[in-house]
């Protein structure tokens, strides 16, 4: 394979570095072309464009690859736990047992919140929209960790690491409790990351609190495969952030607002929503399977096929499973459950659905998972971002060690050429 790509235009010739990743992925490396031919390339959203290297994911979407630093999220969902996959996607390496005890117990050792973070959430109002709280809190948090990181050292790196990773779910259980009038409590220091996330948000007063195995598996699982997917929407938005060199805080909760939209996080939240409206109108799923087929049909099925992935989600394949099982293991019996098995049931059988891959993706699987689980509508998103925390730390710390440049697209202008200014009288 040739090293160089030529593009001609104007009768002249221009020629760029292929660069090849270790999958054999291959980009021309176009830094130079404004300044050798006076040209930009224009890729709206970005779909062809690398915006840098990245040691951390691997998605082929073609084959339903998805890796986390070279091992298959299959493995890694059913052998981790979401603690050893956030240290793997951090720092680049499963951890040992000393390393994960060490890692675990000093995130313990940070996880109390500021008591004056307090009056913050207590500022909003329940009808405040919890994605809107998280990314306000986050942004909070720099009040009370003015210091920037100083990147140049490991310590200091770690530091900020362990104290996001401590206080976020403390957040994030925080969050829900004051959606559904909850005190806010602080979790448990005897417990794992995910279990005590889970009593955080669920431990009612007065009432001791149960843990079922079965629901820390499947939110574990949940975690585990939201926790990276290369460069989407809102890890992108951390790291062109982060590359102006705002601290971690403000580069997540960047990342936090940019996930908050229907086309990115909020896509589970959106599934329920579809599940809902079709339940109210009697919860006929082939009519709205017809519906979907329909290209004069306005009504969109949400949750099925993935703008990415060409194939089955590997993601969806685990959590079909987990699905399976917590519905199974609580016994539950929801319409709006019902409605989705009935939705799954036609898209994997029907040749309309099977022939154009529009398979369950993860958010329609992650949002009856967690439905199930008793997780608010509205947190749907809020988990999403508690799962890709590790993602975005991992890609902010991957982007500053590499030193790379601030983020700064092009554009090409289509607006008025020159004109004279006009006085007020003649407007």
């Amino acid at each position: 394979m040739s090293d160089k790509a030529i593009l001609e235009f104007g009768g002249s010739k221009y020629e760029f570095p292929v660069v090849q990743g270790t999958e054999n992925e291959v980009g021309i490396d176009i830094k130079t072309l404004r300044g050798s031919s006076g040209m930009i390339t224009l890729d709206p959203g970005y779909k062809n464009t690398g915006s840098c290297e990245s040691g951390i994911t691997f998605l082929n979407g073609e084959k339903g690859i998805l890796r986390y630093r070279g091992y298959a999220i299959e493995d890694l969902a059913e052998k981790a736990d979401f603690l050893e996959v956030a240290f793997l996607l951090i720092f680049g390496e499963l951890p040992n047992q000393e390393q994960l005890h060490k890692f675990h117990e000093d995130i313990k050792h940070e996880s109390h919140v500021d008591e004056e973070m307090k009056k913050i959430i207590n500022g909003f109002p329940k009808s405040a929209h919890p994605m809107g709280v998280l990314s306000s809190l986050t942004s909070a948090l720099i009040a009370f960790n003015p210091t920037s990181v100083d990147v140049a050292s490991e310590e200091a790196m770690y530091s900020a690491i362990v104290r996001i990773m401590a206080k976020f779910p403390v957040l994030v259980a925080w969050t829900m409790r004051k959606k559904m009038g909850l005190p806010l409590e602080y979790g448990d220091d005897t417990m794992g990351y995910v279990e005590n996330l889970h009593k955080m948000m669920f431990k009612r007063p007065n009432k001791e609190y149960k843990m079922n195995r079965v629901v820390i598996d499947a939110l574990d699982q949940l975690l585990i495969l939201h926790a990276d997917h290369e460069q989407n929407c809102s890890t992108s938005t951390v790291r062109i952030v982060g590359s102006s060199h705002a601290g971690l805080f403000a580069s997540l909760s960047a990342g936090i607002s940019a996930l908050w939209g229907p086309l990115h996080g909020g896509a589970n939240q959106a599934v329920l929503e579809m599940l809902e409206a079709i339940a109210a109108d009697g919860g006929d799923t082939n009519k709205f399977m017809a519906k979907a087929k329909d290209k004069n049909d306005s009504f969109r099925l949400m949750g099925f096929g993935h703008r990415v992935y060409k194939n089955f989600d590997p993601r969806a394949k685990i959590l079909k499973k987990a699905a399976d099982e917590v519905l199974g293991d609580l016994g539950i019996e929801d319409h709006i459950l019902d409605v989705a098995k009935g939705l799954e049931k036609v898209a994997l059988e029907d040749q309309y659905f099977v022939k154009r891959k529009l398979y369950p993706n993860v958010d329609f699987y992650s949002g009856i998972i967690y439905r199930a689980l008793g997780i608010p509508v509205e947190m749907f998103t809020v988990m999403f971002a508690m799962g890709r925390l590790p993602g975005w730390i991992a890609h902010w710390r991957e982007m500053r060690l590499r030193g790379e440049p601030i983020g700064r697209p092009r554009q090409i202008y289509i607006g008025e050429n020159s004109r004279p200014f006009a006085a007020m009288n003649n407007r």
